[in-house]
């Protein structure tokens, strides 16, 4: 890990195990990209960028040099006004109406470590040793703006941390209209595109195809990540695979509106971009003021998109999720949410706790319901006080009881919504996003609570204060069950009503960062409809998300696949739920329930008393075998090796940091007729070691399951699945 500078050249070079990142500074200023890719020693690279006269079309800022251009220049953070005409990364509206400006570096410093950035969630480092930092600083004297990009690079990490803060530091108000976090011109276009996209239920699926000239976008402007768009953007080269090819991945820390998007201009280089989306957004500078850009997280892999995901996955699981949980393997529970909905009393959850205990779960969740009126979803939100016709010993009581079965409690809430039909919303009206004289759109009979306002964020951390610490929790669901509409705070004055969207997400991340900071020994899961916010802003306060809502297995197949492009296993919320599937009407047998869900963090979403004795039979079965493994799915190395996308069959593998365990899932979706006979090559195990099959006593050699393959059991009838555990022979 370094970051060197050198003065003769001026040129910057990042290095990590495997990564170089190089930058130069030409002319008086510029600061130019010169590589992205694998490691290299750096010799000759500042000679190595080619330069070629262009028309007229072309502009030329010195006129001595026809070959320079900055439409031409491949750019590390470019503006638009003074001659290049590509999308930029920056755009601010000065005091004089214009936005010509342009930035140039004046100096940097690297620094041991890596700073936080305020209010916004970041990776980090724990101690100096891990990281460095650069820090570029450029200026536009005659705008009286600074911009500061930063740079972190990891000893253990191929990953690059990229963000940029915008300082004026003149006396006139100006107005910042676009801050991306991280632009990187290619230098060519033969690339394809990869990105997750999806819908309610049916979240980050895996797109991929070949860019064309012009710009390819993806983007949120609901107010969240989304559930139709991830923050995550990838180039692959076209041969790419799993195991083979060059990818260049950004992710964005940030749980908003977003954009990210390829440009391949006219002489095929590719300008790879992503940060806070630009529409309807802008923010108010004035003099001494400073605004930060979220935080992007650049991971370039030689060896295919395996090899990114689990830089990804090791870096979150490791220093972007924190606080008790991080390294700590979850708990199984029991969640009565598809059990009953609403309609509950005590009674009939201690039945289910009862039939959870018998059958070793370790954790029940009450879900939505127990608050305020709340006997449908049409009423009640912001009104947190126990609904004690269904609960009359209160949360406390029912802790107690579930605590007296050997059970933790665990607990659901959607605290930045609010109900029309709430004391809540009587008492204060104003304190929704809204517009004046426009309707208040609902969805799902909710408004969102205006998280911008400080008075609001105030309310909420007192409630939640006194939920939690009223009753003995040890894990909470934070759920988020719409997009926003009518973005406008009653609070914020008119020249300042663009920067609602994202004053409401540092409002949220602050009352994330006070409230589970406060509750450090409760394991939080954030959810929104599902996967609606399953991004790594969310991760940094809390560890998991509820994969998606969809709880189908073979549908699961294509959620958990997706998602496994970034986000660690150990981030994913995923459960047996009853058949017909409650979502997709779907039967499948309890078995591929079981695999499915136990590819990340297990529990079930049933009513467990209501089970045959046989069933109980299988699920005790299925806790007793996740108890064995789940460290090694939540806290292994996650290989993906047969895609939903491209076939019938399904197959992913777990494999123990010492490469001495793995574990692996195959699910045919459908029964073919006198079917292929099949292998499943296994991957990343130590081909020196022997590998023993868990129930068959059967060893094999490490290279034999990696490089000819494990012949693959009959399989009967439609969506059957298989496990293979397999630990180092003796």
């Amino acid at each position: 890990m370094s970051i060197q500078y050198d003065q003769s050249t001026r040129t910057y070079h990042l290095q990590s195990r495997n990564v170089s990142y190089v930058m130069q500074v030409v002319k008086d200023g510029y600061l130019a990209h010169l590589y992205w890719g694998r490691k290299i020693r750096g010799t000759a690279i500042p000679d190595m960028m080619p330069k070629s006269y262009r028309p007229s079309f072309n502009p030329n800022p010195f006129p001595e040099d026809e070959t320079f251009s900055l439409d031409t220049l491949p750019q590390e953070y470019p503006g638009y006004g003074t001659s290049d005409f590509r999308s930029p990364a920056y755009q601010v509206r000065l005091a004089n109406g214009t936005s010509v400006t342009e930035f140039k570096v004046v100096s940097h410093r690297i620094v041991a470590g890596k700073p936080a950035l305020e209010g916004l969630p970041s990776v980090y480092a724990e101690s100096e040793q891990e990281a460095e930092t650069l820090e570029v600083v450029l200026e536009d004297e005659a705008a009286k703006l600074r911009l500061i990009a930063g740079y972190t690079v990891f000893r253990d990490s191929d990953a690059i941390a990229r963000n940029v803060r915008i300082e004026n530091f003149g006396e006139a108000t100006v107005r910042v209209q676009r801050l991306l976090s991280a632009s990187v011109d290619l230098p060519h276009a033969n690339y394809e595109a990869v990105h997750l996209w999806g819908t309610w239920a049916r979240e980050r699926h895996v797109a991929r195809r070949a860019l064309m000239p012009g710009v390819q976008a993806i983007e949120s402007r609901r107010g969240s990540s989304s559930h139709m768009h991830n923050p995550f953007y990838a180039l692959v080269t076209p041969s790419t695979t799993e195991d083979s090819g060059e990818v260049y991945a950004m992710n964005l820390v940030y749980s908003g509106n977003f954009l990210a998007q390829a440009e391949v201009d006219q002489f095929s280089s590719t300008r790879l971009s992503i940060g806070l989306n630009p529409f309807d957004f802008e923010w108010q500078l004035g003099g001494g003021e400073s605004f930060q850009s979220p935080e992007a997280i650049l991971v370039f892999s030689g060896e295919g998109l395996g090899a990114m995901s689990r830089t990804f996955h090791k870096l979150y699981r490791t220093r972007l999720c924190r606080g008790t949980f991080r390294d700590k393997e979850r708990p199984i529970l029991i969640n009565n949410w598809e059990a009953t909905y609403f309609d509950f009393d005590s009674e009939k959850l201690m039945k289910i706790v009862r039939a959870a205990k018998e059958l070793g779960l370790e954790l029940f969740v009450l879900d939505d319901g127990w608050f305020g009126k709340r006997n449908d979803d049409k009423r009640s939100l912001g009104d947190w006080f126990v609904n004690t016709d269904k609960l009359p010993e209160g949360l406390d009581g029912l802790a107690a009881r579930v605590n007296a079965e050997g059970l933790s409690f665990g607990l659901w809430v959607e605290p930045e919504m609010i109900s029309p039909d709430s004391d809540l919303y009587r008492a204060h009206p104003d304190w929704c996003l809204h517009v004046p004289d426009h309707r208040r759109t609902l969805a799902r009979t909710q408004l969102i609570l205006d998280f911008s306002r400080q008075d609001v964020r105030d309310y909420i951390v007192e409630r939640l204060t006194d939920i939690f610490s009223s009753a003995p929790l040890t894990y909470v669901k934070w759920d988020m069950n719409r997009n926003m509409t009518e973005i406008g705070s009653a609070q914020l004055p008119p020249e300042r009503q663009r920067e609602t969207a994202h004053r409401y997400m540092l409002g949220l991340y602050e009352v994330m960062e006070k409230i589970t900071s406060r509750f450090p020994n409760i394991l939080f899961e954030s959810c929104s409809g599902g996967g609606g916010r399953f991004d790594a802003g969310m991760l940094h306060y809390m560890p998991q998300t509820w994969t998606s809502d969809d709880t189908d297995a073979i549908e699961r197949l294509k959620i958990q696949y997706g998602t496994s492009l970034v986000y660690p296993i150990s981030s994913m919320g995923s459960h047996v739920s009853e058949v017909p599937n409650h979502q997709v009407h779907r039967v499948t047998s309890l078995t591929t329930r079981g695999h499915v869900a136990m590819s990340g963090n297990f529990g079930y979403e049933l009513d467990l008393s209501k089970m045959s004795a046989e069933e109980k039979a299988e699920v005790a079965r299925q806790v007793q075998e996740y108890k064995e493994l789940r460290g090694l799915v939540q806290q292994g190395d996650f290989y993906r090796l047969l895609s939903p996308f491209e076939g019938n069959e399904t197959a992913w593998q777990f494999v123990s940091e010492d490469r001495s365990e793995a574990y692996a899932i195959f699910v045919r979706t459908l029964a073919v007729p006198n079917e292929p006979l099949a292998r499943l090559r296994l991957k990343g195990l130590d081909p020196e070691k022997n590998y023993e099959l868990k129930g068959t006593g059967r060893v094999y050699g490490g290279d034999e399951l990696m490089y000819v393959g494990l012949p693959v059991p009959k399989i009967e009838g439609d969506f059957g699945s298989l496990a293979f555990y397999f630990s180092e022979a003796k």
